[in-house]
């Protein structure tokens, strides 16, 4: 019997492979405001509202868990962690803070078609980041609709 990796149990972990452990823990902990949960050789995780985030050194990975160490293209992204915020004025807010911290945004907050307030920016590996918040009327329906 087939299952789908989503039915079976709530993503609990977001493991984001990293260039350098020491460079992404100083991100998180002194830009983003994360609090470092644990630290182990080329390994860190933060402590977190229902899904923890990790970080490993793509080095160390490849070592002890035998996963492949060829790495895709610098500026490809390969995952967009998402926060949503509760209202669309705290993505301003946040922007603002975050970037007088000089996190790197694309661009300032804007409204985009699917009813959501959002800003990117990507930490030291390229990694993209959204903040979003639901403006009036929140994300619809859409999301139920089978094809």
């Amino acid at each position: 019997m087939s299952m789908a990796v989503a039915s079976m149990s709530r993503i609990s972990d977001v493991c984001l492979l990293v260039e350098d452990i020491e460079r992404t823990v100083a991100f998180y902990v002194d830009k983003l405001g994360f609090r470092l949960r644990r630290r182990a050789e080329g390994f860190a995780d933060f402590h977190g509202e229902g899904v923890t985030l990790a970080a490993w050194e793509i080095d160390h990975i490849g070592q002890h868990a035998g996963v492949s160490k060829l790495r895709s293209p610098r500026h490809a992204h390969k995952v967009c962690v998402a926060v949503q915020l509760d209202a669309p004025d705290e993505i301003d807010r946040l922007h603002a803070e975050l970037t007088a911290k000089g996190v790197p945004f694309y661009g300032p907050p804007e409204n985009y078609v699917w009813n959501a307030r959002c800003a990117y920016f990507t930490d030291p590996d390229d990694t993209l980041w959204e903040l979003y918040a639901w403006l009036d009327g929140g994300p619809g329906d859409y999301h139920d609709e089978q094809p």
